[in-house]
């Protein structure tokens, strides 16, 4: 294997957002001509993009391209979750056009593709190009099911050893996380299970490896998670209300 060469940043965005582009062409109204010609292009922008990193590139490429309607019925999916999760939302094509939450589970479902293959740099370079537009961090290496809605999504992270079920509903400020970052952990299980039909609400923390939220849980927003909790489970801070008087104040 030649020595690793790190692809052109610039290069590697403007390949996904193109694929992006391609995958979801009614957000940009492009022909059926402009689409056969784009599919052969990006193929071989991702091949190009991949040469430094391993010697079977074009061949990468190639799987890819053939296994994209897959990807793209998987996206389609999310998307339909999306919109029916958001009542603010007004159709599927604000869902793919405009959600950050969509455009960061189209570059993991990309980037965790390319993981199969033990692609070195590329998955991660995908994942953060994601984060760096939208806020949103997820591990390419995290085992997320499908559907799955991210709802507004800023601050989510998602770490690259938490496993995410089906109809799971993910808000803003979510973390996913290790309870240690101590490098002699780095191949075991550090982050949560989260298992099939979960809400996590927004700023919710979950946190180490062998922590698991059954199905159908509700986790509260700004709850703090390091134990496992049974299906079927609500969790979430007791508000206190405490009523003052008009002559509790102090006037100074």
């Amino acid at each position: 294997m030649p020595e690793l060469i790190i692809p052109n940043y610039r290069l590697v965005e403007k390949t996904i957002k193109s694929l992006f582009n391609l995958l979801f062409p009614e957000t940009r109204l492009f022909s059926d001509d402009e689409i056969e010609t784009n599919s052969q292009k990006l193929q071989d922008d991702l091949s190009f993009v991949l040469s430094g990193l391993t010697v079977n590139s074009e061949e990468i490429a190639q799987e890819l391209f053939k296994d994209i309607g897959a990807i793209k019925e998987v996206l389609i999916k999310d998307a339909d979750y999306m919109y029916e999760s958001d009542p603010a939302a007004t159709g599927q094509i604000e869902i793919m056009a405009l959600y950050p939450g969509f455009f960061a589970i189209f570059c993991y479902r990309i980037a965790h593709y390319l993981i199969n293959f033990n692609i070195p740099l590329l998955p991660r370079m995908i994942t953060e190009y994601a984060h760096k537009h939208t806020g949103i961090d997820i591990h390419p290496a995290a085992e997320i099911g499908n559907p799955i809605a991210i709802d507004h999504g800023t601050g989510i992270v998602i770490g690259g050893t938490a496993i995410i079920g089906n109809y799971v509903k993910i808000y803003q400020g979510v973390t996913l996380g290790a309870l240690s970052v101590d490098k002699s952990k780095a191949s075991t299980k550090r982050h949560p299970t989260i298992e099939d039909n979960v809400i996590l609400y927004a700023g919710c923390t979950i946190l180490g490896g062998k922590t698991v939220i059954g199905n159908n849980s509700v986790i509260g927003g700004n709850v703090w998670l390091t134990k496992s909790i049974a299906p079927f489970s609500t969790v979430y801070h007791k508000s206190e209300i405490i009523m003052r008087n008009a002559n509790d104040s102090t006037n100074e």
